[in-house]
Order: C-alpha cells, then sequence, then structure tokens
C-alpha cells in the first residue's frame, strides 16, 4: 500500500478502472498524453464559444475524442498483442473518420435526412459498432449486452409476442435513427456529456490537483475526528464533500477511502464496516449538489427544467443521506466503545481552512452562479477560470518579495476576474492567458503549467468512462422513440400502481437496482426513468420525484449485492470481501433506501408543490413535518439495524423500532399516527429500561 494516503497503487485500482493507470511511458504514450490535452482544451474552447459547432457536429467530434483517446488507452492498459492493438488502432481510426464524415458532410445530411446513401449507412453502422465495441472494453458485458437486446428489438420487434410486438423496420431507418440526428448515440446524453459533464469533471481534476482532498480531509479531521467513533465521521464528511466536486461514486472509494479505511480499521471499526461507510458515503457524493455524478445536467436536459430546480430537489435527501450514514457510524461506535482520534493526531481544521480558504471560492463561486439562475455550461466554465486562475495566481504571488506586493497582485487579479460580470466568458480567457504568459517565463510558474497541463490530460481520461456510456445508452432512447417501446412497460407499472402504489414503486426499485448491476450511473437512470419515469407521473409522482426515485436506486445499485461495484473497489483496501462489505453498506445506506418513497408519498420533501399534507396544513409546515419524520424514522431504523442506543438492545427492541420506523415511511391513513404511538412506546420502553444492560 502507498504511504501517500490519497494515493492508490496502480494495480488495485485497475481492478476497477482499465484507465486508471497513468499515461504509458512512450512515445505512444506521450502522443495520447498530448491528445487528451487537445480534448480538454476543445471542450473549454467549446464551452468558452471560442470554438462555435452546429450541435451534431460538436457532439460527433466529442465521440471521435473518446474513441480517438479510450481504444489506445485501453489497448495499452489490457497489455493487448500486437494484433489486438492494432485492430484497437484502426477502430479508433474508424471513430474518428465518423466523426470527419459528420462535420464535413453536415449539411449534405441534414438534405438527405429519412433518404441516406449507401456511404451513410456505412459510417452509421461504423459509429455504432465502435462504441458498443469501446463499452465493452471499458465497462464489460452489461451495459452493451443490455444496449444490444434493444437494438435486436429495433431490428426483429415486428416478432415480439403481445403488446410488444412492432410494425418493423428497415434495416437503413434503424441505422439512421441510431447514428444521425440527436435521438441515437448523438442524443441529449451525448450533448450533457460533451458540455457540462466534461466541463464539471475538469473542474474537479484541477480542484484536486490544487489539493482540495486534503483540505477535505483535514477540515473532516479537525471538527469531528476527535467525537466518539471519529475515523468513521470522517468517512462521511470528507466524502460527502469530496462529492460536491468529482461527483463519482467509485473514485471517491478509490481516493478518500485511501485514507479512511486504514484509519477506521485503525481505532477499531471491523473490515467490512469501515469498507461499507467508505462506499456509502462515496456513492452518496452523486446525490450531493451542486455536481451529483453528472446526473443533474441530464435530468434537467430531460425534463426541461433549470438546473436548481433539480438541485432544490435533491438538497434536502441528500443531506438526510449523509446524516443517517452519521448516525450509523455514531451507533456503531457507541456498540463497540470506539473512540476519536487524539489531540496529537487531530490536524486543526481552523489552520486547514486558514491554510486552504481559497481553494472554496471556485465552489462557492460556481454554487452562487447556478443558484442565481445561470446555466450549468456557463457556471462550470467560469469555475474552472477561476480554478486556474487561483492554481497559477498563487504561484505567481509565491514569487514577489514582499507580503504588500502579494495583497496588490491579488486585488488586481481579482478585479480582473470580475470583468466576466461585464465581459463575459472571454474576459477570464484573456486574464489565463496573461497569466499563463507571465508562468512561462520562470522556473516556478513552469512547475505550476506543468501541474495544470496534467490536469487538462487527467481530465479528459477521467472523462472517458462517462462519455462513452453516455454514447451507447443512446441506443436505448433511439430505439425507445422509433418504437415506443417505454410505453408497454410503463403500462404494466400503471397497471399494478392502480391497486397499490407502493408496490409499483417496489417494482421500479427492484428494476432499477437489477439494471444498475455493473451499469454505471448515468446510463442506469437514463434507462430507469425512460421506463418507469412516465408510469409514475401517471400514478400522481410528481415529475422530478419521480426521477429522483430512479436516480436514488441506480446509485443504490452499486452498494447492494451481488455486484455492488462500489463495495468491491473498497474491498482491495480494506482486506475484505466485497460481498461482506456490500451487506453492511447496505445497513449504513438506510436513508437511501427510505427517503425516496417518502418523498413519493410527502414531495414536500423534495421541496416539490403537491401531496396531500401540503394541502392539508400548508407547504412548509409540511417540509418541517415530514423532514422531523424522515428524521425520526432515520434515528430508530439504525438503532434497530445496529442494536445499540446508549446500551445494547434486545431483540423484541430492535423489532420494535424497525416496525416504528416502517410505519413511518409511508403516509398512508393511520400510518403516521400509528407510527407515534410506536415511537412513544419505544422510547417509554428505553426509559424504563435505562439501567438495564441487554447482550445485543
Amino acid at each position: 500500500m502507498s504511504d501517500h494516503p490519497h494515493q492508490l497503487p496502480d494495480k488495485e485500482l485497475e481492478i476497477h478502472d482499465p484507465l486508471a493507470e497513468s499515461f504509458p511511458a512512450s512515445l505512444m504514450g506521450r502522443f495520447l498524453f498530448w491528445l487528451a490535452v487537445a480534448f480538454s482544451l476543445y471542450q473549454i474552447s467549446i464551452a468558452a464559444h471560442v470554438i462555435d459547432l452546429p450541435s451534431q457536429v460538436m457532439r460527433a467530434v466529442h465521440v471521435g475524442f473518446l474513441m480517438a483517446l479510450g481504444y489506445p488507452l485501453l489497448a495499452i492498459a489490457k497489455g493487448f498483442s500486437p494484433v489486438a492493438r492494432a485492430i484497437c488502432y484502426v477502430l479508433a481510426a474508424a471513430a474518428v473518420a465518423v466523426a470527419a464524415y459528420q462535420w464535413i458532410e453536415y449539411n449534405p445530411l441534414l438534405f438527405r435526412a429519412g433518404d441516406p446513401n449507401t456511404m451513410d449507412i456505412v459510417m452509421g453502422c461504423i459509429a455504432i459498432v465502435t462504441v458498443f465495441v469501446a463499452a465493452w472494453m471499458l465497462m464489460g458485458p452489461a451495459l452493451p449486452i443490455i444496449c444490444g437486446i434493444f437494438l435486436a428489438y429495433a431490428f426483429f420487434g415486428q416478432y415480439a409476442p403481445g403488446a410488444m410486438q412492432t410494425r418493423g423496420y428497415a434495416f437503413e431507418q434503424v441505422i439512421e435513427q441510431l447514428a444521425y440526428g440527436t435521438e441515437g448515440i448523438y442524443g441529449i446524453p451525448t450533448y450533457v456529456s460533451a458540455t457540462y459533464i466534461f466541463l464539471f469533471i475538469l473542474f474537479g481534476s484541477f480542484l484536486e490537483k490544487a489539493g482540495m482532498i486534503k483540505l477535505f480531509t483535514d477540515v473532516s479531521l479537525g471538527l469531528v475526528g476527535h467525537r466518539m467513533g471519529g475515523a468513521a465521521k470522517v468517512s462521511v464528511l470528507s466524502s460527502g464533500l469530496m462529492g460536491t466536486i468529482s461527483g463519482s461514486g467509485v473514485a471517491n472509494v478509490v481516493t478518500t477511502g485511501q485514507f479512511t479505511i486504514p484509519l477506521m480499521k485503525r481505532f477499531g471499526y471491523r473490515s467490512a464496516f469501515a469498507g461499507g461507510v467508505e462506499a456509502t458515503s462515496s456513492m452518496g457524493g452523486q446525490i450531493m449538489p451542486p455536481v451529483m455524478g453528472a446526473v443533474a445536467f441530464i435530468m434537467a436536459e430531460t425534463l426541461g427544467v433549470q438546473y436548481v430546480e433539480v438541485v432544490k430537489a435533491a438538497l434536502i435527501p441528500a443531506i438526510l443521506y449523509f446524516a443517517g450514514a452519521f448516525w450509523m457510524v455514531h451507533l456503531e461506535a457507541g456498540k463497540r466503545n470506539l473512540r476519536g482520534l487524539s489531540k496529537e493526531e487531530q490536524p486543526s481544521a481552523r489552520k486547514a481552512l486558514k491554510e486552504g480558504w481559497y481553494l472554496i471560492l471556485p465552489l462557492g463561486v460556481l454554487v452562487w452562479l447556478l443558484f442565481s439562475g445561470y446555466t450549468p455550461l456557463f457556471a462550470g466554465t467560469i469555475g474552472l477560470a477561476l480554478t486556474g486562475m487561483l492554481i497559477m495566481g498563487t504561484s505567481l504571488a509565491l514569487g514577489l518579495p514582499s507580503t504588500v506586493l502579494r495583497v496588490v497582485f491579488w486585488m488586481i487579479l481579482g478585479i480582473a476576474a470580475s470583468g466576466f460580470f461585464a465581459y463575459g466568458v472571454m474576459a477570464l480567457v484573456w486574464v489565463v492567458l496573461a497569466l499563463i504568459a507571465a508562468c512561462a517565463i520562470w522556473k516556478g510558474g513552469r512547475e505550476t503549467l506543468g501541474v495544470c497541463r496534467d490536469s487538462l490530460a487527467d481530465g479528459a481520461k477521467t472523462a472517458l468512462p462517462v462519455g462513452i456510456a453516455c454514447a451507447l445508452v443512446g441506443v436505448i432512447i433511439g430505439v425507445m422513440t422509433l418504437t415506443g417501446g417505454a410505453n408497454t412497460f410503463g403500462q404494466f407499472i400503471v397497471k399494478v400502481g392502480q391497486n397499490s402504489l407502493f408496490l409499483s414503486l417496489v417494482l421500479t426499485m427492484i428494476t432499477c437496482i437489477i439494471l444498475g448491476m455493473g451499469i454505471p450511473t448515468i446510463p442506469n437512470y437514463i434507462i430507469t426513468s425512460s421506463i418507469a419515469g412516465p408510469a409514475l407521473l401517471d400514478l400522481g409522482v410528481p415529475l422530478i420525484v419521480s426521477h429522483m426515485f430512479v436516480f436514488y436506486f441506480g446509485i443504490l445499485a452499486d452498494l447492494t449485492p451481488p455486484v455492488a461495484l462500489a463495495c468491491f473497489a473498497a474491498a482491495p483496501i480494506a482486506k475484505e470481501n466485497g460481498l461482506k462489505i456490500s451487506m453492511e453498506a447496505v445497513k449504513v445506506a438506510a436513508a437511501g433506501f427510505v427517503v425516496p418513497y417518502m418523498a413519493v408519498y410527502t414531495p414536500a420533501l423534495m421541496l416539490q408543490d403537491g401531496g396531500d399534507l401540503a394541502t392539508m396544513i400548508g407547504y412548509w409546515p409540511a417540509v418541517a413535518y415530514v423532514i422531523f419524520k424522515a428524521l425520526l424514522a432515520l434515528s430508530l431504523w439504525g438503532a434497530a439495524v445496529i442494536g445499540w442506543l446508549w446500551r445494547p438492545l434486545a431483540v423484541w427492541e430492535r423489532a420494535l423500532a424497525m416496525i416504528a420506523a416502517f410505519t413511518l415511511v409511508a403516509a398512508l391513513p393511520l400510518t403516521d399516527e400509528i407510527g407515534f404511538a410506536l415511537v412513544a412506546a419505544f422510547a417509554g420502553v428505553m426509559w424504563l429500561r435505562r439501567d438495564r444492560v441487554v447482550k445485543a
């Protein structure tokens, strides 16, 4: 294991990410490195409108870059034979040719819409094949097989039984649907990947290079490290904070987990529980605003709502999720009498903030811009530019001879940066170019430029899995649009829901978890929301709530057996079986299973209008009431699962707590009344038996 707390050995990380290894130290490796830098610069230029291309061309070039960079990197990382490696290079070149064809033939393709020629069909087939193969190499067979089933349905749906039967579609029609236009592999997911997602991944990459991981970890240690079970609370807090900038569950596990899991084990937590806490906390980063695993951007585009509306809906559930995880580790620590860190081991949160407070500025500006109504693309561009300015500005300021000059320098830089309010993104572009020129003059600045260059390359490499998944999942959207196949499954859910909304929700949850086995969160959300989202809407569930419901359970699929990708990512660090970690993670993530159901019955939990309770007592009283009820349910669920609340609990006491928690979840007639009565009974039992010690 690496001595550095944030550095995961390549071999461990490669188990979960074949692109984890650095760019190879070879001529091809250097070429791919600079290709990755060029990819990032292209995306920044698109975001800043330095380069303006038609949307279709922009998406095609994005996918072309993904293929050109992904195939050679995967071939090298997997140690392919020379022949297999040559095939990968051919596939990469073919994918680049597709992007060039889309660009060169853009206008003729518009005129030929509905009547593609032979070359259009050939290029379309190449586009589909290269995306399928790249996804299989990168993510394994699960997602390509599911997408392949949908593709087969487009070709052979006329032979399907019953309601699933289609009228049948010509080969040319299917290829045109999937490989051209904006409803196939160049659909909304690819558009979002080519704009918001890539930009925010770069933003996180720059912040990580600047030292944000260390800042979050030190602040977390300083705030909660000394408390009971402080090591695990550090994991919850630091992973939640990291989620605000990375939004990647597995990436969080293998970065913060490299430090927090050994720390938890050192202070007495079981290996499986330590891994479960880190996996749960890291996956929670995908529901933590503002980034939210990039799904927030896709959700906003899909629903046609402002991004801030999605963030508003996610905020309270995200806080409840982490509060639930925090409570679970507190109870586990109490049960096993696990103490916190000593004063000598605990860094100062105040000192960490004093030294690294400036790193929070870009994140603060980003959040402010998003909540002020600016588009995510504009906010992300500004945030990225400010982060680059801070990194380069800090390097230049350190080279100045006096404190006065440093203060003057930062004042001038701050005034120049504020120019984007009056002159837009181009004002920041000129400031960044000036800083690059200044850094290029002296040695310390050139080293800083090297860090920025590496951030560009790493960001592009990090974006590959998300981008390729977004392109492939467009096949499903294209087939759904062509055939209307989502209606059949949706009608089934609606039919079940007419008798029991709860059963419909359970069916949807199971579908999300099954589809999520081995499939990344973004394609899982896109698939399930396109199938189940409209059905839940027909059952009276508000639009954003229905999409959040499937999003949550898509995330929890990475914690539930048997696949549990986040848990298996934690396994080599915790030195424990991934399935054991998964079982612990499911317990710690209780809030993730409870909150979506509560939001369906009481939409006020996601700050949405609607629901009988809001009609009866008013909107804000309903919000306060359902938050109180959720916290109460999570508290009881934690006590029931862990078996401890100030003292070990008997089996019947745990059962009473679990039944009380369950009745508080569903806002059905009399369930709240029964739930509060059971809560009162449980509280009475705890009071009467307060001096009794029971074997757990």
